[in-house]
């Protein structure tokens, strides 16, 4: 089997084209021609892309939109407002010293508390 060389074929051409340029300076100053403008693009990028993640945000928000207390209670207009003396008074003339304690029915196989 024959041996390839490690060096490669290059036309004469080559020596005055702008990747050979490139990548000799490359070999000098990595940071400059490749750590730089990467990390150029990722910043200026984050820059380009806020407006556009706000806009996500804002659409997310026009859907999910905060409830007032009487709508999250599902009150709406045409219905009565509870009045707390109301609801008191109400509540004082019902019997409570007369009630009995009962348990909870358990479903099948769940623990039921008793030791």
């Amino acid at each position: 089997m024959a041996i390839f060389p490690a060096k490669r074929f290059r036309p004469s051409s080559y020596e005055a084209s702008l990747p050979s340029k490139y990548r000799a300076a490359l070999a000098k100053h990595p940071f400059m021609l490749f750590g730089l403008p990467f990390i150029a693009t990722m910043v200026l990028g984050s820059f380009f892309l806020t407006p556009a993640t706000a806009i996500r945000y804002e659409k997310h928000d026009r859907k999910i939109k905060q409830l007032s207390k009487e709508e999250e209670l599902g009150i709406g207009k045409d219905r009565r407002r509870i009045d707390l003396k109301e609801e008191y008074y109400k509540l004082a003339a019902k019997d409570l010293d007369n009630w009995e304690q009962k348990r909870v029915k358990r479903l099948p196989g769940e623990h039921d508390g008793i030791l």
